[in-house]
């Protein structure tokens, strides 16, 4: 039996992407659309492109890795980071725990699992983010499914 997995649900947070919940690109699915306003990977005004979410993990679990689900229109704009951050407090920074910079940049609708990883999320809030490189301001990234890979404690 396989790891117990919990999607990742709820409204994301943006800087620098528009979020729209329909696109179509090659199949019929729907999904997060992120749309670039500026090429590269990096926001205008400084620091990295990303779409970031706050996490909600059932009590009594850890977190083992993240499940990201994606089709690039093209393969020049792709997630080029997943990561996990924990909240400190005060709530002005946070504690990387998961930095894995493998590129998502498949031609073609493609699942992957992040690099193994071991968080508490008892320890402090969690912010998941998806880091994206964007080659053209035309291109899209489509989210079709995001979830966390869970294990009992």
């Amino acid at each position: 039996m396989g790891q117990p997995f919990f999607p990742a649900t709820g409204r994301f947070e943006r800087e620098n992407v528009v979020q729209r919940s329909e696109f179509r690109c090659g199949g019929g699915l729907t999904g997060l659309v992120i749309e670039p306003t500026t090429t590269s990977d990096e926001a205008q005004g400084g620091g990295d492109k990303v779409v970031q979410k706050a996490l909600d993990i059932p009590p009594g679990y850890q977190i083992i890795g993240v499940r990201v689900g994606c089709e690039n229109s093209k393969v020049r704009s792709y997630i080029t980071q997943v990561r996990l951050a924990e909240v400190q407090n005060p709530p002005g920074t946070a504690l990387v725990l998961l930095d894995d910079p493998t590129h998502l940049n498949a031609a073609a609708p493609t699942y992957a699992n992040s690099a193994a990883t071991s968080v508490d999320p008892a320890n402090g809030p969690l912010l998941l983010d998806l880091r994206v490189n964007f080659g053209n301001t035309a291109d899209r990234i489509v989210v079709r499914g995001l979830g966390l890979l869970l294990s009992k404690q």
